[in-house]
């Protein structure tokens, strides 16, 4: 079964819902770790450290999540090894976050984006996949660029 993590604080709550309904529709185990009471709501700084822990782990290798702009999430995120979280807001940069970053988190905000255009986001999240569609020698390029990365994350959480 296809599984995913996801999570919102109250302001991401609604595109959270909506997304996550979308996801059960398709098929997937969805684990919300975020706000699932919008009166009894988890910040953001508490909700992405949840998802991030999950992901760096390896439980999940993708995950979403949603507050007002998507940033605060992903800041927050990013401090946890081996999560790629990526704030967008376009299709496009769903695409080239997957495709040429390899982000395993997408952020979204829910103050920016109605729940048709989140749940879009959502499947081309899932669909793309790292380097698709690229030059082969700009596959080269990335491979060797996200291999750094990870080895920068190596020394950095030693």
């Amino acid at each position: 079964m296809k599984k995913i993590v996801i999570g919102s604080d109250k302001s991401g709550f609604t595109l959270k819902e909506a997304i996550k309904a979308h996801l059960i529709e398709q098929g997937y185990e969805v684990e919300d770790v975020g706000t699932t009471d919008p009166e009894n709501p988890k910040g953001y700084v508490v909700t992405a450290p949840l998802l991030a822990k999950k992901i760096s782990s390896g439980e999940y290798e993708k995950g979403i999540l949603c507050c007002g702009t998507g940033m605060g999430m992903a800041i927050t995120a990013n401090k946890f090894p081996g999560v790629y979280a990526a704030v967008c807001q376009t299709l496009a940069q769903v695409h080239y976050a997957r495709a040429i970053n390899n982000a395993n988190v997408l952020t979204m905000g829910g103050w920016i984006l109605g729940p048709e255009a989140g749940i879009a986001m959502t499947d081309e999240f899932l669909k793309t996949e790292f380097l698709v569609g690229l030059e082969d020698w700009r596959q080269v390029n990335l491979t060797k660029a996200f291999q750094t990365l990870q080895e920068t994350e190596k020394e950095l959480y030693k």
